[in-house]
């Protein structure tokens, strides 16, 4: 049994590991790690950030891409505050990444010595990451990191994927004990859970009756890596698709039977289907409030009258916010090729639903005849619709889009189509500004070769200028496209109508003039090293994003566009008490009381 620093094991075991990675910010609490990194330096790559958030964010999105974990390295006190917002980013999403966290000397604790959180229980900030990982271990002895080390790693992948948390006194770090370099049981736990033979034959029963089934595709897809079973489901029985966008690119999304986003501002096509299904097969997604209209009933969902069957690997998501008929715990991947099974063995028959798929046509024939004028439209400042068409014109289906959070968001949900899964990352559930921002810095690391692109509002920018920094220091050639449009415009547009019109603290002013104001992105990418380009017209937009990505290297593009062009509503979304609007195209349908969803 070797004799060991702590830190001399944490770096061993996550090389043994091929952990590629490990990403984070320099501090105290964590210096002891740092030498054994630079010992390892040609088996693992210290990835140097200049703000913790962005580190979680990296790690996150590395996960998204490869479904493989890295570590983060952060100090204590605050070093390890700002990573939390990535945290809660990443188990919102079942993103997962190993968060190693510094603190005080054990021999310190309760004694206030600095940045230790004492005040209700001794070195307490595992307290403050509980709420947003998987697990969280404090090891206060060399010997108690092997354990913690080998579960929590195989803890971020096993079932529903999610960060864990370990947190390292320094003198854990520094200190030596006999101690072997353990192995997770990542490699050994599987997670292919099946479902029983009853449940799919249950489930097979259900669609094989169904006149309008519909599959609801969700992260659980993505995470399973079950696109092969899903396009066979959908190429064989011809069951259409609708997704959540973490769920986007599970099925080939120019696929006619592959409908687009459900939810306030989906596709027409998919809440049309949804709320006139009378068998839904939801895999892996949850119902949160923006993919069913906040559960008001008849604008993406009416469940029941119909039959829900909610599959998940994560028995606490099922019928959490609807009834189900039938409730499987299952791994998306295995269950899908055991219904395809079923199916084919019960001799299902596609024409029963031929009249359901013909309606399904017509709906999306309407939707892209509303559409289809805005798109091609030329001007300045650029429409969205030209963001979004002159990126369909450059990216390959390879490419990765790594979205943020903002008005921009709602527009790629509704009209870009990923071909292949893990190709267009959200944040989604807890909504983190500035993931996409730093995010895309992780999906370069994980796949080199590949364009990286991401798309962030101005005001999603601003919260991580500094990762431009990060991109010129370690040559990391991402492109960063900044939809500029003077405004946290989402919000202010909430604003604006729930108030009669007034505003404040959402749009961005000059103080003196009142003149839209914001710092020159450009400029501030070439003071970083960065190369930066503005462009104020469509007409620029493809030669610019075709430049910066032929370039290979770190790219910014400010693009101005249009703030007063919102996306179509063919859902809704409530934030109560205030009313729920209405759908700008298309109307809310509930069904009669018959359950007649004919009539």
């Amino acid at each position: 049994m070797p004799h060991m620093k702590g830190g001399e094991l944490i770096a061993d075991f996550l090389v043994a590991e091929d952990v590629p990675y490990v990403i984070g910010l320099c501090g105290h609490g964590n210096v002891g790690m740092l030498d054994p990194l630079y010992e390892r330096r040609d088996k693992i790559r210290m990835v140097s950030v200049r703000h913790e958030q962005a580190a979680g964010h990296m790690a996150d999105a590395y996960f998204r891409v490869r479904h493989q974990p890295v570590a983060t390295l952060t100090s204590c006190g605050p070093g390890s505050a700002n990573l939390i917002m990535a945290t809660a980013t990443a188990q919102a999403d079942s993103s997962g990444f190993l968060a190693i966290t510094g603190n005080v000397a054990t021999s310190q604790f309760n004694r206030a010595p600095f940045q230790e959180t004492y005040r209700y229980a001794q070195a307490d900030f595992p307290a403050a990451m509980r709420p947003y990982v998987k697990r969280s271990y404090q090891c206060t002895r060399v010997d108690m990191l092997p354990l913690a080390l080998r579960q929590g790693l195989g803890l971020v992948t096993a079932g529903r994927p999610g960060p864990v948390h370990i947190d390292v006194p320094y003198d854990v770090f520094q200190e030596a004990a006999d101690v072997d370099v353990p192995v997770s049981d990542r490699a050994t736990i599987s997670s292919r859970t099946a479902a029983s033979s009853a449940d799919v034959e249950r489930a097979a029963e259900m669609l094989a009756a169904a006149e309008r089934p519909l599959i609801f595709a969700g992260q659980g897809m993505t995470l399973s890596e079950a696109a092969p079973e899903l396009t066979r489901l959908v190429e064989k029985f011809r069951i259409p698709v609708v997704n959540s966008p973490n769920g986007f690119g599970t099925l080939d999304m120019t696929h006619p039977l592959a409908l687009g986003f459900i939810g306030r501002n989906g596709a027409y096509p998919a809440n049309q289907a949804g709320r006139r299904a009378d068998v839904l097969l939801t895999v892996g997604a949850r119902f949160d409030d923006r993919s069913a209209s906040t559960w008001l009933p008849g604008y993406s969902w009416n469940i029941p009258p119909t039959k829900l069957i909610h599959v998940d690997i994560d028995t606490d998501e099922i019928g959490r916010n609807y009834p189900v008929a039938l409730g499987i715990a299952a791994d998306a991947k295995t269950f899908l090729a055991q219904l395809a099974d079923a199916l084919e063995a019960r001799g299902f028959a596609e024409s029963r639903s031929a009249n359901w798929r013909a309606a399904i046509e017509e709906w999306a024939d309407e939707w892209q005849a509303y559409v289809a004028p805005n798109f091609g439209v030329s001007g300045s400042p650029l429409r969205p619709e030209a963001v979004v068409e002159g990126l369909a014109a450059i990216l390959d289906e390879n490419a990765i889009l790594a979205l943020d959070v903002g008005v921009h968001h709602n527009w790629f949900m509704q009209y870009w189509k990923p071909r292949r899964p893990q190709r267009m990352l959200n944040s989604w559930g807890f909504a983190g500004m500035g993931f996409g921002v730093c995010g895309v810095l992780g999906a370069k690391l994980a796949e080199p070769e590949t364009p990286c692109v991401t798309v962030c509002g101005d005001g999603g920018f601003m919260m991580a200028p500094h990762i431009l920094a990060t991109a010129v220091e370690n040559d990391i050639p991402a492109v960063w496209i900044v939809w500029n449009n003077f405004s946290y415009a989402s919000i202010r547009d909430i604003q604006v109508g729930m108030f009669q019109g007034r505003e404040i603290a959402t749009a961005f002013r000059r103080p003196e003039s009142g003149a839209p104001y914001n710092p020159d992105f450009a400029a501030l990418a070439r003071a970083c090293g960065v190369d930066g380009i503005t462009v104020t017209h469509s007409d620029q937009f493809a030669d610019a994003v075709a430049g910066a990505i032929k370039s290979d290297r770190p790219a910014l593009i400010d693009v101005h566009v249009d703030a007063e062009i919102r996306p179509p509503a063919t859902g809704s979304w409530q934030l109560p008490p205030t009313p729920h609007g209405e759908p700008t195209f298309g109307e809310a349908y509930v069904p009669p009381v018959t359950g007649d969803v004919n009539a």
